[in-house]
């Protein structure tokens, strides 16, 4: 999600929120009966909303939805390639592989006789939107005073890189934590069949699960780790590629979130 629609969503919710703390106490009604002429209205404006296969509600929320789309598409420039991307491009290290309507983005590379595959899910920014607690007036405004001493993606993503070669068999999988400009492996598999390390299916599902896939990545003596670490990085692992993942999955995001509301809004209209 967006850090705009973020403070957007925010500053309703706390207007929202001071709405209801000053808003007097309502008065309770007893129900009436309902009137010959009443029953009569309701009995045929229901007819008619159904023989025209639309709610009374139907006209408010397409309304609604083209001020969210009018909102969105004014607050990010999606017809330009931000300058981030294009500059990632540039480089021609990493191919992007992205589908649209779909969560997962794929990044792939080719180094010696490996192919080098990184997985990451643009679910987690939701995840990671949910579970922020609220935070009062006071607070925010300590935290816009101190905006710039944090960085810019806090938040974590998970990141799997596949790596396997072209001359001999078997898959390395590494888990990984993509956060504040690094990459902290979580867990480090070998998969003498390919098929099994990288395969989506729950054949495979079930196969990996009855196998050793290996002990976690903190619990190997630390020089192990600092090898594993320079042999990421020498693959292009680095800090660059872990501030751009971050920036791309919010990209990527924004691009669903206005595809979403534009689709929405097509059904609603019918």
């Amino acid at each position: 999600m967006s850090a705009l629609r973020s403070l957007r969503q925010l500053s309703v919710a706390s207007g929202r929120a001071l709405s209801l703390r000053s808003a007097p106490a309502a008065r309770l009604r007893l129900p009436t009966l309902a009137t010959r002429a009443s029953v009569s209205a309701t009995r045929a404006f229901s007819v008619s909303a159904r023989s025209l296969a639309e709610g009374s509600s139907d006209v408010v929320l397409a309304q609604k939805l083209t001020e969210e789309l009018q909102y969105e598409k004014t607050a990010t420039a999606e017809a330009v390639e931000p300058e981030f991307l294009k500059s990632f491009k540039a480089q021609g290290i990493w191919k992007i592989e992205d589908t649209p309507n779909v969560d997962e983005v794929t990044l792939a590379r080719k180094f010696g006789n490996e192919d080098i595959r990184l997985t990451f899910s643009i679910a987690d920014i939701q995840g990671q939107d949910e579970d922020e607690p609220f935070e009062d007036e006071e607070e925010e405004e300590n935290e816009e005073n101190s905006v710039e001493d944090e960085p810019i993606h806090s938040y974590g993503l998970r990141v799997a890189f596949t790596i396997t070669k072209s001359n001999g068999p078997g898959a390395l999988v590494i888990e990984t934590l993509c956060q504040e400009g690094s990459f902290i492996i979580d867990a480090l598999s070998f998969f003498k069949d390919a098929k099994v390390g990288t395969e989506i299916s729950a054949n495979a599902e079930w196969k990996r699960r009855a196998l050793y896939l290996g002990p976690q990545f903190d619990t190997l003596d630390i020089s192990v780790q600092e090898s594993f670490e320079t042999y990421l990085q020498e693959r292009g692992v680095n800090e660059s590629l872990a501030i751009f993942i971050p920036e791309y999955a919010e990209f990527k995001e924004q691009r669903e979130y206005i595809k979403w509301l534009e689709s929405v809004k097509v059904f609603v209209d019918l």
